[in-house]
Order: structure tokens, then sequence, then C-alpha cells
């Protein structure tokens, strides 16, 4: 992974070469407060820890049973889906990739009609096995199949804690179960059983994967000029601080899009905390040239554009033709056509003011993949030290939580009560 910070100097807000400098000895503070966390495993900083924790041989084991798949399908919801997402959109493969990660029934009724489900292996995730969206779709699915005569038993395994409902569950009807790691939140467990487990059954080098984000852990440094990941780390908090509260995501590979979905939560859940944050925003080059763009060139000064590319790719040719106005298009191709809008944008932006980092993968394979994942929650980690945040927990997620299971009658919870309380002005 590599991340060019040139044009965080000089547009509005900015960030000054005599702070980067200052910046770079909290660096080395923070560097040293994640190493002593990953070498005690602490409570997330041990997340940083799983590309030589994670047991691969574990999870191709758990899913040997289903080598027979056609599609996987992924109960779970936040971090317990988006990583196995994030690998299953980025890398191509036989065996189809479904998530049911809301509880919007007309979605998950058609999904669930779309799918044969006597070839399709469930995986259900969930760390507290008590997770109310991830429980009711399970139930669904559960009925659905045996609606259709699939031994349902069969083609579910489980990936969750030592103790709650699901592994209840698994005990009770023999089902294959991998263990959540503990100590990792669920948005940092993309390269754990959670993320690499639908990766496995899709075929995929979940190696790979790992060893891509081992070279980027063995980067990390006592400064960010050494590290990428700590460069966009500092960088990032460093315009926050000056005034970029949004950071757009915007990665041009079609393959990528969902993983600015995942580094969405990431960045949101982990930083959001305490009046602080960088509100993240999720865009796709090209496209977006042709609708956000325009927001963040001539909009209010409170914006950080990221983009991303592969700097290798699969092209395809763009035909000769005969109409004049196209015939620059001509005997060039998809790939310099879009590697020209990527540095268009950046360029573009740059004129106007507004600051970009670049971040750049030689290519979507299963070790470049490993390095962004790993790079990025580095990069989070990094910021929230140098925020002084409580970067693994999520208070305010919880509060709806419980406010939801009150509301069904799961128990008694005041943030229901205030829910029930509150006051309407209706216009029809």
């Amino acid at each position: 992974m590599r991340i060019d910070i040139a044009n965080a100097f000089g547009g509005e807000p900015a960030l000054d070469r005599t702070r980067l400098e200052e910046l770079d000895e909290r660096v080395a503070e923070a560097h040293d407060r994640i190493a002593e966390g990953m070498e005690n495993d602490e409570f997330g900083y041990t997340s940083l820890n799983l590309p030589e924790t994670t047991d691969t041989a574990e999870i191709r084991d758990a899913v040997e049973p289903f080598a027979d798949s056609e599609a996987v399908l992924t109960v779970g919801i936040g971090g317990s889906a988006l990583g196995a997402a994030t690998i299953a959109d980025a890398l191509e493969s036989e065996v189809e990739a479904y998530f049911l990660d809301n509880v919007d029934p007309e979605h998950t009724a058609r999904l669930l009609d779309s799918l044969d489900l006597s070839t399709t292996t469930m995986n259900v995730v969930s760390n507290s096995g008590t997770t109310a969206e991830t429980l009711a779709n399970f139930l669904v699915v559960r009925e659905v199949m045996t609606a259709a005569g699939v031994d349902w038993t069969a083609r579910t395994f489980v990936t969750t804690g030592p103790e709650g409902n699901l592994r209840e569950l698994a005990e009770q009807h023999g089902l294959p179960a991998l263990p959540v790691p503990e100590g990792v939140p669920g948005r940092f467990s993309v390269l754990s059983t959670v993320g690499l487990a639908c990766a496995a059954i899709q075929g995929h080098d979940i190696d790979a994967i790992l060893a891509g984000a081992a070279a980027e852990r063995d980067r990390l440094s006592d400064s960010l000029f050494d590290s990428p990941a700590y460069a966009y780390g500092a960088v990032t908090y460093a315009l926050a601080e000056a005034g970029a509260l949004t950071n757009a995501f915007m990665p041009y590979a079609e393959s990528l899009e969902t993983f600015a979905e995942w580094f969405a939560q990431l960045w949101a859940e982990s930083l959001g905390k305490d009046g602080q944050g960088q509100t993240p925003a999720r865009a796709l080059g090209a496209t977006d040239q042709h609708s956000q763009l325009q927001l963040y060139r001539a909009g209010p000064r409170d914006k950080l554009v990221t983009l991303l590319r592969p700097t290798e790719r699969a092209d395809r040719a763009i035909p000769e033709t005969d109409l004049e106005g196209l015939s620059y298009l001509g005997g060039s191709s998809l790939g310099t056509l879009l590697d020209a809008e990527f540095e268009a944008t950046e360029a573009s932006l740059a004129a106007a003011d507004c600051p970009n980092l670049r971040v750049e993968i030689d290519e979507v394979d299963e070790h470049g993949l490993g390095e962004l994942l790993f790079g990025m929650e580095a990069a989070c980690i990094c910021y929230g030290e140098l925020a002084g945040l409580s970067t693994f927990t999520q208070p305010a997620v919880e509060w709806g939580k419980k406010a939801a299971r009150g509301l069904l009658g799961g128990g008694e919870f005041e943030e229901a009560d205030q829910v029930r309380g509150k006051e309407r002005l209706v216009v029809e």
C-alpha cells in the first residue's frame, strides 16, 4: 500500500509541513502504545495480531463439508458481514456470495426466492449469539429451507463466541462452529474467521490475504514517513483538526466499491465520539465525478477526498471509430481512460484547494486486499490514538440496540421508554 500526501498541503483546510513534523513525534508515541497493546493482546489492539494468530487450517476444516456449495449466504450485520462482503465483491469466484445484513422483509423475500437453497451454505455470524437482526434472519432462512425440503442442519455453520444462542444451537444440532477471536471488535474482524470463512468457501487464497496484511503490519514504525498506514491515519486526523470533517472515500475500481462501505463503518464507528470524528462519505470513481465532485470542488471547505486505485488491472481496448469527435478514444483502453479520470480528478481537487490523498495498491488480488484492509485498520487506530479517543467502543450503537430490544419486548430498557415518549409534529 502506498500513500501520497502531497495534496494535503496548500488547500483549504490544509496541513502545514511544520505541523507534519510535529505530528510525527506524536505518531512515535502512538506507535509505542499500539505496539504495547498488540504485545499484551489488549482489547482492540489485538486486532492487529490477526495476520499471525488467525488459524487458516481451522477455517478450511470447518468449511470443508460445504465444498459442493454453489452459493454461500452470510447472515450477519455490520462487521459480521461487511468484511466478508468486501472480499467477496473484490475477488472473482464461481461460488456466488450473498449477504443478509438487514431486516428489510421485501429484500429478504426476494433474495431467498432467487436462491437454490439445496446448494447454498448458510453462515450465521454473531459474536454474542444474541444479535436481534441476525437471529431473526436466521430463523426466516431456516424456515424457508425446511419448507423447501432442505435439511438446514446440513447446510449451516456458525461463527460465534463461546457462549450464547448460536453456540447452544451449534451444540444441539452438531453444526460446525468457528470461534470469533477474543478482544476483536466486529468492524476489525475481517482478517479472522469472521471475514475469511466465506472467502474460503469461494476458493480464495486466505493465506495470501493474511500475508498481504502481515506485509503491511511489518511496515508499522515509529515514523509516519516510514509507514503508509500511520501516514494516512495521522494526516486525516490533522486535516480533521483543521476542519476537514468529511472524508469522501472514492475507489477507482468497481471491485472496491464495497470496500468503501467497510471503510465507512470502520471510520464512523471507531472515531465518532466525544464530539470528534470525521464523517465518511462513499463515492465511486469515475461515476461520481458526474455527481458528488461538484460539491467537493465548489461546496463548503470542510472535506478531504481519498482517491484509491490499483495500479495494475485487466484492461479492455476501445474500438476505433470513424466519428471525428471520438477519434481520440479509439485505440486507447478503458483502463487508460479510468486512470486519466483518476489523475484529472486529483488535479481538479488540488486546483480547487480541496485536500486529497492518493492510496494505491498493486492490484486487487488477495495480497493487495490484505494490505489495504490491515492498512486502514492500523490507520484508524493511529487516528484514534492521536485524537485521544476510545477507538474500540461504540456506546451510541449500543443505545440503539437496547431501545430496539425493549420495543420488541426483549426486556426493560430506559432507552425504549425514551423512544415511546417521542413528541411528534406530523405534516400530511
